[in-house]
C-alpha cells in the first residue's frame, strides 16, 4: 500500500467530513477510521480517538482481521499536519462498525454501500465525476460561465502535472511544492498564506479567486507547462526553477494589469463570504 497511489477525497456525511482515499492500484477506497468513529458516537463519546484505541487494542486481542488488516496514511489533521491515521476499505468499515453500537450505524452503512457503488459508476462512465462536481459549485451559488472556466482550469491542472511527471517529479509532497512556487513568484504568498490572507481554510483557494487572480494563477501554471515543454527539466530542483520563470510570467502581467487599474490584482475576499470565527466557520448569504 504506497501513499504515491492514493488520492485524497473528503467525502460529506450529515456535515461531517470524512477522509477518504482512493488507491488508483487497487482500485478501491480507504476510509479514515477515527472519522467514522467520530461521527458513531456522535454526541454520547466526544473521544473518539481514545474510543478507537480501546476497541482496536480489544480486537486485536480477538484476532479480529479487519484490525490485522488496518493500515495507516498520513492525512491531513484538522490542524493543517498531516498524521499517520489508521484507514480500512469499506468492507472492512463495515465490520468496524458491527462492533460500536449507535443510532447512526445503518446511515453510516448506507452512505458507505453508496459511496463504493459511486466510485465503480465513475470507473465505467468518468463524466460521472465531472458532473458530480458541477452540481455540487451550482449547489454552493456559483454561475454557469463560472462553473465553466473551473472545469477547464481542471484539465489544464492536469496537463501541467502531467509535464512534472514526464520530468521526473511524482511526489504529490512535490507537486504542491512547485505549485506554491508558482503562487509565491506572481503573487508573493504560497497557497497557505494565500488562504489565510483569504480567511479561508480547508475550502479550495482557486474557488474563492476574483477572475483576474484566476487568469493569473492559469496564466503562472500553463507559462510553467510551456517551459517544461521547450526545456525538459528533470528532477524536482530542475522543475522548481521553472516553476518560478513561470510564475514570474504571471508576476509581469499582474505588474501590467495593476499599472493599467490602480489597484492590486490580488484581493482578500473569498467567493462565499467566509467568515471563521472562535474556530467555526459562519458563511453569509452572497
Amino acid at each position: 500500500m504506497k501513499q504515491d497511489n492514493m488520492h485524497l477525497i473528503n467525502k460529506i456525511f450529515n456535515n461531517e467530513t470524512i477522509r477518504t482515499v482512493w488507491d488508483n492500484e487497487d482500485e478501491k477506497y480507504y476510509v479514515s477510521v477515527i472519522d467514522i468513529v467520530r461521527v458513531l458516537l456522535d454526541d454520547e463519546y466526544q473521544d473518539s480517538r481514545n474510543y478507537w484505541k480501546v476497541l482496536k487494542h480489544r480486537l486485536k486481542k480477538e484476532g479480529n482481521e479487519t484490525v490485522t488488516n488496518c493500515n495507516q496514511l498520513k492525512l491531513k489533521a484538522q490542524d493543517g499536519k498531516y498524521r499517520l491515521t489508521d484507514v480500512v476499505d469499506i468492507e472492512g468499515m463495515f465490520r468496524i462498525i458491527e462492533s460500536i453500537p449507535s443510532k447512526n450505524a445503518e446511515p453510516i452503512k448506507q452512505w458507505l454501500a453508496h459511496l463504493g457503488k459511486e466510485r465503480i459508476d465513475e470507473v465505467f462512465d468518468p463524466s460521472l465525476t465531472m458532473q458530480r462536481a458541477i452540481d455540487t459549485y451550482r449547489a454552493k451559488g456559483y454561475d454557469e460561465a463560472w462553473i465553466s472556466k473551473r472545469i477547464k482550469g481542471i484539465q489544464e491542472r492536469k496537463r501541467l502535472t502531467d509535464v512534472w511527471k514526464d520530468g521526473g517529479v511524482e511526489k504529490t509532497r512535490e507537486y504542491a511544492m512547485l505549485t506554491n512556487e508558482i503562487y509565491k513568484s506572481w503573487s508573493g504568498m504560497k497557497a497557505n498564506e494565500y488562504k489565510q490572507f483569504k480567511g479561508i481554510r480547508k475550502e479550495s483557494l482557486r474557488d474563492n479567486m476574483t477572475d483576474i487572480e484566476v487568469l493569473l494563477t492559469d496564466l503562472g501554471e500553463i507559462a510553467t507547462r510551456d517551459i517544461a515543454e521547450s526545456e525538459h527539466p528533470q528532477g524536482f530542483k530542475e522543475n522548481m526553477k521553472v516553476a518560478r520563470k513561470g510564475g514570474q510570467v504571471a508576476n509581469d502581467a499582474r505588474k501590467s494589469y495593476e499599472k493599467a487599474i490602480k489597484k492590486s490584482a490580488i484581493s482578500n475576499q473569498n467567493a462565499l463570504n467566509y467568515q471563521y470565527i472562535d474556530d467555526k466557520k459562519q458563511i453569509e448569504n452572497k
